[in-house]
C-alpha cells in the first residue's frame, strides 16, 4: 500500500484515506471517530497492514490510537503533517496579534492596525508596498514580531535528514518557544512536545498532507457537479465512484 495520507472534505465531515502511490481513495470515513478507522484497518490483510510504509495525518486522538492498534510499527510510520502545524501556529501568531493590538488601541497606538494577513502571507507573495512596511513590523520589539519569528523558525525545520539533529533542532525551538511568555505560542509548543515523535517521522520519512490538497479539490468538484448531496452516504459514495481507482471499462477495450 505504501504511503497513506488522510484528506479533507467539503461540506460533510468525511475524511478519506488516499494511497500516495496511485492516488486513489481507499476509504472513506464518515465521522472522525476511532471505530470507523479501525473497522477498514480490520478489513485489511496481514500482508496489507505490513506494506503501509508511513501514515500521513493530523495530531486527531482517534486515528493515532487506531493506528497504534492496528498498524505494525506504527510509532515509525505515523508522520503528523507539516501544513499543520503550520496552521497552529499561524493561529497562535494571529492571538497574540489580536491580544497586542488591543493593547496598543488602548494606548492610542496603531501599530498593527490593517496588519492581519501581512504575518499570514509568504512574505515572496507580497507587492513591494507591502514588504516595505511588513519588514519594518517584523524588525519591531512587538510581541507579535517575535511570534512570527518563532512561526518561521520551526517552519525551517522540516529539511533534517538525521532523525536526532531533526530532534535537537526541535528541542532547541521548544526551549525558545516556552521562554517567549507569548500564552498562545507555549500552548502550540505544549502540542508539539507531546508529538514531536511524529512530526520527528514526517521530517525523515519525506511525507505530507500535500498530496491531498489536490484530492481535495476534485472533491470539491465532485460536490459542486451534482449540486450538493442529500446525505454524507451518497457523497461518499460518489467520492468512491469518481476517486476510488474503479475499472469500468469492459474486458479488451483500450483506454
Amino acid at each position: 500500500m505504501g504511503v497513506l495520507v488522510f484528506g479533507y472534505s467539503y461540506g460533510y465531515r468525511l475524511d478519506p484515506v488516499v494511497c500516495e502511490d496511485s492516488g486513489t481513495v481507499l476509504h472513506v470515513g464518515q465521522d472522525r471517530k476511532k471505530e470507523n478507522l479501525k473497522g477498514w484497518y480490520e478489513s485489511l490483510t496481514e500482508a496489507q497492514t505490513t506494506a503501509i510504509e508511513s501514515v500521513s495525518m493530523d495530531m486527531w486522538p482517534a486515528y493515532i490510537n487506531a493506528t497504534l492498534e492496528c498498524i505494525p510499527e506504527a510509532e515509525s510510520k505515523i508522520a503528523f503533517d507539516k501544513f499543520h502545524v503550520a496552521k497552529y501556529l499561524g493561529e497562535a501568531v494571529d492571538k497574540v496579534r489580536r491580544q497586542e493590538h488591543k493593547t496598543l488601541m488602548a494606548e492610542g497606538c496603531d501599530d498593527l492596525k490593517g496588519s492581519k494577513y501581512d504575518w499570514l502571507y509568504n512574505p515572496r507573495n507580497m507587492t513591494h508596498k507591502q514588504k516595505l512596511r511588513f519588514t519594518a513590523l517584523r524588525q519591531s520589539t512587538l510581541k507579535t514580531a517575535r511570534a512570527w519569528a518563532l512561526k518561521e523558525c520551526a517552519m525551517s525545520l522540516w529539511h533534517y535528514v538525521s532523525k536526532i539533529w531533526a530532534r535537537k533542532g526541535w528541542e532547541q525551538w521548544l526551549s525558545w518557544a516556552v521562554r517567549s511568555r507569548l500564552e498562545p505560542i507555549k500552548s502550540v509548543a505544549r502540542t508539539i512536545k507531546t508529538h514531536l515523535w511524529g512530526i520527528l517521522n514526517a521530517i525523515v520519512l519525506k511525507v505530507s498532507n500535500g498530496p491531498a490538497e489536490g484530492l481535495n479539490s476534485r472533491i470539491k468538484m465532485i460536490k459542486v457537479r451534482s449540486r450538493g448531496f442529500r446525505n454524507k452516504e451518497r457523497f461518499a459514495s460518489a467520492i468512491y465512484f469518481h476517486l476510488g481507482g474503479l475499472s469500468l471499462y469492459p474486458e479488451g477495450v483500450i483506454r
